[in-house]
């Protein structure tokens, strides 16, 4: 046995018998030496090219054979990636396809920037190249004087994505556009682009994608199906677009912030906005100034519209809005409203709200009572957080709303009076109260509010501690 387990070991170790490595590229074992892969046509061994889906990888396939050398010239597919700008200048002054089905350029994590005519030179190169879908990442060198590029029409263009810092991008000359686009991404030019004369050269755009190219958005498109915007101050939006089934904006929010939205068939919504922080002023969301917005988030969850809110107290001077003078809403169905309160009152701003959103068939109130170690301030007798003084006893109708959640209740005076006006004004079925710590069952508030359970049979109502556990009272 170990005779036999040596010389297998001295088979394997031996070199191969003389002529065996020409045998292989052979193929068949006759020897001839001939390479059948390189042997193939022009055509199949572009095919082969194609699979490896990178421009640079196709181009180091002719270390393998003369033959192979300029074979990734007339790839109908190129890719760079990480490539120096003068490097993929050259390489793209060797590509023999008079048209191209996809060229994507991104350079951006290279470390070497772009110089305003090298990326002016790159996109007139890529429209000599004419692809199909094209995609430029990149990032331009900055200067003093902000410098305009052209962006040069695309005849068979159906999907674009710019991304081109430093620069502001101009449309093409007058009458010249993307007359077959469906697909537009562009974002992170610092000038301003024109939104709506771009829209207007794109008569079959089905999905665009916005970021930081405008200050407002304009979209007047009968074919636009999509639209996401993201931007870092936004003033306004102005869309109107019937065959629009999905709106995403992500943004922080000018005071002038304004809305306008013709969107009837739009089913899919997300928004994300929030107010500008710094020096600049807090957008107020009721007429006396004693609310400001921090955050707003509208989505669609199960066909649902949910508007979710971040409400608190301003600590600098303020620019008094209404919410509805600045943004345009569905039904919203769902209600979640997160109020640092620093010790105020917020009955008055709620109801507000719900007069705004009088659809709402959930409201759900979280109560932030102190904020990064933030005191509770005193609310003297006449704050204007109790404006109107009659608010108590005021009637609107919430014909809608059958649930109701809150979060940190204390039991105070005015929480008790909020929840007597839900009941008073909604027909409510569930109401579920989670307790703020420290709170005694035994005090003035929580015995009201059981009288208000007990005066409403119909509805089925629920108390917990902090810890989760259930209130059972007597």
């Amino acid at each position: 046995m170990e005779a036999r387990f040596g010389r297998r070991r001295r088979r394997l170790g031996a070199p191969p018998p003389r002529g065996s490595r020409r045998r292989c590229l052979g193929g068949d074992g006759d020897g001839d030496g001939v390479d059948r892969i390189s042997g193939l046509n022009d055509d199949l061994l572009i095919q082969v090219l194609v699979r490896l889906r990178c421009a640079g990888a196709a181009a180091r396939t002719s270390v393998l054979s003369r033959r192979w050398r300029d074979l990734w010239k007339h790839l109908p597919e190129l890719s760079f990636r990480r490539i120096a700008p003068e490097a993929l200048e050259a390489t793209l002054a060797q590509v023999a396809v008079p048209k191209l089905s996809l060229l994507d350029i991104d350079v951006f994590l290279c470390g070497r920037s772009f110089s305003a005519e090298g990326i002016a030179s790159l996109l007139r190169t890529a429209a000599r190249l004419d692809p199909v879908e094209i995609s430029i990442v990149a990032w331009v060198s900055r200067s003093d004087e902000l410098i305009s590029v052209e962006v040069p029409s695309f005849a068979r263009a159906t999907s674009i994505t710019l991304r081109v810092s430093n620069l502001h991008l101009t449309l093409p000359a007058q009458g010249c556009g993307f007359p077959v686009l469906e697909r537009l991404s562009m974002a992170n030019a610092s000038g301003r682009f024109d939104t709506g004369a771009l829209v207007s050269r794109c008569p079959k755009l089905r999905v665009l994608e916005i970021g930081e190219v405008a200050r407002t958005i304009t979209v007047h498109s009968a074919t636009i199906e999509e639209l996401l915007v993201t931007d870092g101050q936004l003033r306004g939006v102005d869309i109107v677009a019937p065959m629009m089934k999905k709106f995403t904006l992500r943004s922080s929010v000018h005071v002038d912030f304004t809305m306008s939205l013709l969107a009837p068939k739009v089913e899919n919504l997300l928004w994300k906005c929030w107010s500008i922080f710094g020096n600049l002023p807090r957008v107020a969301i009721d007429g006396i100034e004693m609310w400001c917005l921090n955050r707003l988030e509208l989505k669609t969850v199960e066909r649902v519209f949910t508007l979710v809110l971040d409400i608190g107290r301003p600590y600098s001077a303020t620019h008094m809005r209404n919410l509805q003078e600045m943004f345009q809403f569905p039904n919203i169905s769902v209600l979640e409203l997160s109020v640092e309160t620093r010790g105020h009152v917020y009955g008055a701003m709620a109801l507000n709200l719900l007069r705004i959103c009088n659809a709402v068939r959930r409201l759900k109130l979280v109560i932030k009572h102190r904020v990064f170690g933030r005191m509770d301030e005193v609310c003297p007798s006449d704050c204007p957080c109790n404006q109107p003084q009659d608010w108590r006893s005021q009637n609107i109708s919430l014909m809608s709303l059958t649930e109701l959640e809150i979060e940190i209740f204390k039991g105070r005076g005015h929480e008790v009076d909020f929840l007597k006006l839900l009941f008073r004004c909604a027909p409510l079925m569930n109401v579920t109260l989670k307790l703020a710590s420290k709170v005694v069952l035994s005090s003035r508030g929580c015995k009201e509010t059981n009288n208000i359970f007990k005066a409403n049979p119909a509805a089925e109502c629920h108390v917990y501690r902090k810890r989760g556990k259930e209130v059972i009272f007597a």
